[in-house]
């Protein structure tokens, strides 16, 4: 998936869309830990909010299936 970064004052946010937030457990106000590894950014929710596996899926079909062309392009 491709975000574009947002100017926001003088700093630029990265916006994550709520199927994204819900898969890793995050929601509003929440926080996280930011590493830089190998060149990559690694985003990691630090108190995530747990999902039985049932909710875990119904987001996980929900994010593939409004994805889908990017995730095909992708691969």
């Amino acid at each position: 998936m491709i975000k574009q970064l947002r100017k926001v004052g003088n700093s630029n946010a990265l916006i994550l869309d709520k199927p994204i937030l819900e898969l890793l457990g995050l929601e509003e106000g929440g926080q996280v830990q930011l590493t830089i590894q190998d060149g990559n950014l690694i985003v990691t929710p630090t108190h995530p909010k747990r999902l039985d596996a049932e909710n875990l899926r119904e987001r996980l079909d929900y994010v593939v299936e409004k994805r889908r062309q990017v995730l095909k392009r992708l691969a």
